[in-house]
């Protein structure tokens, strides 16, 4: 049976693989882009089974009204995707109250957005599958993203408490968290003034950015439509491998620094009440 997908960020990026990987394989989509002119070859490619949708994911009223759009057309959202993303390379210190919010509004508030427009929708038909696109940066945190990190975390906890509040309605909850692919999501990113004092660790950091591998985006397509098909989806997924060999080292030095701490946390406790 075909699933309706609505995915937001459809005109680039992962985004565009997702929809196009969709299309393909005789699903439909409604896919929302800031400009819908990007999508003329899928339109052409695919006539009425996708459905152009303008869309600033930040515009609260506009993501609704997009949502509405796209349940009228098709009948049924069976699958949502928030793909739509913002990155941005500074120093905590380098970075103006614009880059701060920008950063919020795309990678966390338009996410909140769409879910709270779909929600109704698939509680009423008792299913639906809703995949927030994060990042390994949902999940450790690196030098110069702060602000996208920030975004993330937040959208990760959101998603969280969101898969154990649907999951009596019938309704999926997974976050992909991605690694780095050959996307222009660097190249498209926003870069505050840097300041002097950080250029060293600029230039360190940006060589090892350069040195990671990047994935295949055309193989995320495939990976997607495995995960929606899937009866019983995980709440968490690593796109790419990267994530495979930092994330367990992350969270075994967690988990090392907490024991370590123990008496000061038991400490803390005091008397028990």
């Amino acid at each position: 049976m075909s699933k309706i997908w609505f995915i937001t960020g459809s005109s680039r990026g992962l985004g565009r693989q997702f929809t196009k990987a969709a299309l393909e394989r005789g699903d439909k989509v409604a896919a929302t882009a800031r400009n819908t002119d990007s999508l003329a070859d899928l339109v052409a490619a695919h006539g009425d089974a996708i459905l152009p949708l303008t869309l600033d994911v930040t515009d609260k009223a506009a993501a609704f009204a997009a949502v509405r759009r796209a349940h009228e057309h098709f009948g049924r959202l069976d699958v949502v995707v928030n793909s739509a993303g913002y990155g941005q390379f500074g120093a905590i210190e380098e970075l103006t109250e614009r880059h701060a919010r920008d950063a919020m509004e795309v990678n966390f508030y338009g996410p909140l957005w769409v879910t709270q427009a779909v929600l109704p929708v698939m509680r009423a038909q008792g299913s639906g599958h809703i995949v927030q696109i994060s990042s390994v940066g949902g999940v450790v945190a690196f030098p110069f993203v702060g602000s996208d990190a920030a975004a993330m975390w937040a959208l990760e906890g959101l998603t969280d408490s969101l898969a154990q509040e649907v999951a009596g309605f019938g309704i999926k909850v997974t976050l992909v968290e991605p690694g780095r692919f050959a996307t222009d999501w660097f190249t498209s990113a926003d870069f505050p003034e840097r300041l002097p004092a950080y250029e060293e660790l600029h230039a360190a950091v940006d060589a090892t950015y350069d040195a990671v591998s990047k994935g295949d985006p055309a193989a995320v397509g495939p990976a997607m439509l495995k995960l929606v098909d899937a009866e019983n989806p995980p709440l968490r997924i690593f796109f790419g491998d990267f994530p495979l060999h930092l994330v367990p080292q992350a969270y075994a030095e967690r988990l090392k620094t907490w024991q370590e701490w123990a008496d000061v946390a038991t400490q803390a406790q005091g008397e028990a009440a």
